[in-house]
């Protein structure tokens, strides 16, 4: 029933109106999350997203983004949204079907583990204090970081990126404390600063690695910076593959390349292990990408028809309120091979 209604919804929701998006041959983009009577957010738009995750049998999450780099009161406490397969078109009216969860302070969709645990990240800001979260039906489960002890110092700080390498064990990037915090599959600290990296704000892995990027040089993520891509290999040593653009959002595709987006250029790259970059997207009218996630190949998602295709949370027009989520498909495998293959020659 609920792939039923994900689909008369994305059936039912008007043309995208928003800027083209330029593909290279064989790839259709095409509406997949759209609201409508937000306040403040334009017609067919929904409120900012800043996070997605997709599980095993094709569910899409996404979390709003907080006051994680804002100061004043701001209301930042709210569930995080649970699409069905299909898609579907949100409003204030209909939301409460998808909301996913206890309400969080500025939560982030980090990881779904092994296609079934969804771990999320959140922290308090007046008391520098994070917290790693696995959701499980809907219920959240401390993994690690908290209040500590009385006279005891956080585990974590500002929670950002989470993923897990093949081993099980989980790297948290804490940007408050410019460091990389590795933890074993129970969430039990393996080496608190594991790595350093300045402001670090995104981790993904697959491929047999895990990636992290800092923001580097941008004080807000949204700014221009350049900050350091490491890639941490399937013996668990880090490298430091090259140095540049932060990216707004990173996925890792099956074959284990790392799609980034560039907001501010308006693009979708690919990066592999070497450093080697391609472009892959162009979005045009202001539009800017935000999130991304491939959906896992599984026989759910290869039933739903979205096994191995990449989402991706659009600004639409260069206004920040106003997201929606596109869903690309094409030979992403066999592009990559040919286009890496070419800059090779």
């Amino acid at each position: 029933m609920g792939i039923l209604l994900g689909l008369v919804a994305l059936l039912l929701a008007p043309a995208w109106a928003a800027g083209e998006t330029q593909l290279p041959p064989g790839f259709t983009a095409q509406i997949y999350v759209s609201g409508e009577a937000y306040e403040n957010v334009a017609g067919g738009g929904l409120p900012p997203l800043s996070t997605l995750g997709i599980d095993e049998a094709g569910y899409l999450y996404m979390a709003r983004p907080g006051r994680r780099y804002l100061g004043g009161e701001i209301d930042d406490l709210w569930p995080m949204y649970r699409i069905p397969p299909g898609g579907a078109r949100l409003s204030p009216r209909t939301e409460g079907a998808f909301f996913f969860g206890p309400p969080l302070p500025s939560a982030q969709v980090a990881v779904v583990r092994g296609g079934r645990e969804l771990y999320v990240t959140t922290f308090n800001r007046d008391r520098k204090i994070g917290v790693l979260y696995r959701l499980r039906d809907g219920r959240a489960e401390l993994v690690a970081g908290g209040t500590p002890e009385p006279g005891g110092t956080p585990i974590l700080v500002q929670p950002e990126g989470v993923d897990v390498d093949g081993a099980g064990n989980i790297y948290v990037a804490d940007r408050a404390r410019d460091v990389l915090v590795k933890l074993d599959a129970g969430g039990r600290v393996v080496d608190p600063r594991f790595l350093s990296l300045t402001r670090p704000r995104l981790v993904a892995g697959g491929g047999g690695a895990v990636w992290a990027v800092g923001d580097g040089t941008a004080e807000a993520p949204w700014q221009r910076g350049t900050g350091d891509f490491v890639r941490i290999g399937a013996d668990g040593t880090p490298r430091v593959v090259v140095r540049a653009q932060v990216p707004a959002a990173m996925t890792v595709s099956p074959s284990g390349h790392l799609f980034v987006a560039d907001r501010h250029a308006a693009k979708l790259l690919v990066l592999d292990a070497e450093g080697r970059t391609v472009e892959f997207a162009n979005f045009t009218d202001s539009d800017a990408p935000r999130g991304l996630a491939f959906a896992p190949v599984t026989a759910e998602t290869s039933r739903a028809g979205i096994a191995g295709d990449l989402f991706v949370s659009l600004i639409r027009r260069g206004a920040f309120q106003s997201n929606v989520v596109i869903k690309i498909t094409g030979p992403f495998e066999a592009w990559i091979r040919e286009r890496y293959s070419a800059a090779s020659r």
